[in-house]
């Protein structure tokens, strides 16, 4: 059964390439354009991964994880941040919201399959590149490196 993933991002361009990015993947993406409708959607769709952006109008990214966080039916779920900052203090922040994984723009499918596992349940044994400009910068769990499918520190 293919893996479910509630994505949160205002960016309608950015909102497609995840989705058909996950879809090309056989994941099957839920995009939520307004995070005033996040927490909502997710009670419904009942995702193994929430991607979320922190720049969203209206109520800011580390809101919803924290709400998101403070629900007792949807706090299991790993919630992966996506955002333009890269500094190590908003990575801080973000992972004090409560985030599970961090991923500066742009980003690559690699940090998504880390974080829920491939679509038959098998592990990823895929292996990204930090960097700059190289897709993605960093996927960690409280700074240790993350098992694929698992959030598990390795």
């Amino acid at each position: 059964m293919a893996k479910r993933v509630l994505v949160v991002e205002d960016n309608e361009l950015n909102l497609k390439l995840f989705c058909d990015l996950l879809r090309a993947h056989e994941y099957v993406a839920e995009p939520v354009r307004d995070g005033r409708e996040a927490v909502a959607r997710a009670r419904e769709f009942a995702p193994e991964l929430i991607v979320m952006d922190i720049q969203l109008p209206h109520v800011s990214g580390y809101e919803l994880i924290e709400q998101l966080k403070a629900d007792p039916v949807l706090k299991a779920i790993p919630i992966m941040a996506v955002t333009a900052y890269a500094g190590r203090e908003d990575e801080e922040r973000i992972r004090a919201a409560g985030a599970d994984a961090y991923v500066s723009k742009p980003i690559s499918l690699v940090p998504v399959r880390r974080c829920s596992g491939k679509p038959d349940g098998s592990r990823s044994t895929e292996r990204g590149r930090g960097g700059r400009g190289r897709g993605w910068r960093r996927v960690t769990q409280k700074g240790a490196r993350l098992a694929p499918a698992t959030l598990a520190p390795v």
